[in-house]
């Protein structure tokens, strides 16, 4: 091991206990000082401000979850679309190759809201 590597990994280690033991002083400082009043109420599931019941059946609407989803989708899009076009304005070699990756990218996209708009899920009614 070279000179002088000894005293970093003291630094990191030193740091690393510093940091972990005051973790466990704000934990045991939040147990110590919190107030314990043990209540039926308290020992309840919570539903969203909803008391709960011995048997609620409701049906779960999937369109709001296909929107999420699709949401999700065009957002990863733009996500590598905008660094793509600033990397794309710097390159001169490998130009055409990665144009022609992105317009394969964006027709899959594309694909999939056209395939998505035929089966009716971006009709909302």
């Amino acid at each position: 091991m070279p000179q002088g590597f000894d005293i970093n990994w003291i630094a990191v280690l030193l740091v690393g206990g510093v940091g972990f033991g005051a973790v466990v002083g704000v934990f045991v400082t939040s147990y110590i000082l919190a107030p314990k009043r043990p209540s039926e109420i308290k020992d309840t599931p919570y539903e969203c401000g909803i008391p709960p019941t011995p048997f609620a059946w409701s049906q779960i609407q999937i369109r709001y979850y296909v929107f999420a989803i699709l949401f999700v989708i065009f957002d990863v899009e733009a996500v590598f679309l905008f660094p793509w076009a600033v990397v794309f304005m710097n390159l001169k070699s490998t130009a055409p190759a990665v144009f022609y990756e992105m317009l394969v990218f964006i027709g899959i996209l594309f694909f999939g809201v056209i395939y998505g708009w035929r089966k009716g899920v971006l009709q909302w009614r």
